[in-house]
């Protein structure tokens, strides 16, 4: 069953966000992950919360998208992207 892997970003330092956004394409590709999302436009039709940069992936399985996440690739990437921006991600099972 897919996970996809959700992610709303509040870039806070565009130069250092761009390093990390120039590696975490081919890092969860090569891990399995498929962007279906990419910080395109966004808008709120329902609730008061606005999401900044709205990136969604696709992983075969809860299993693969967890193995990514605790990755050392993974983990030493998301170290520069907390440093440029404020981050909600999560991971949910699909259908």
């Amino acid at each position: 069953m897919a996970a996809y892997w959700i992610v709303d970003n509040e870039i806070t330092d565009q130069d250092l966000f761009n390093e990390f956004a120039g590696r975490i394409r081919g890092s969860m590709e090569a891990h399995g992950g498929k962007f279906l999302v990419r910080g395109g436009a966004t808008q709120v039709i329902d609730g008061d919360r606005t999401p900044h940069r709205v990136v969604v992936v696709e992983f075969e399985s809860m299993e693969q998208a967890r193995a990514y996440a605790s990755s050392p690739e993974y983990q030493e990437l998301a170290a520069i992207r907390d440093r440029s921006s404020v981050t909600t991600a999560f991971i949910v099972e699909g259908l």
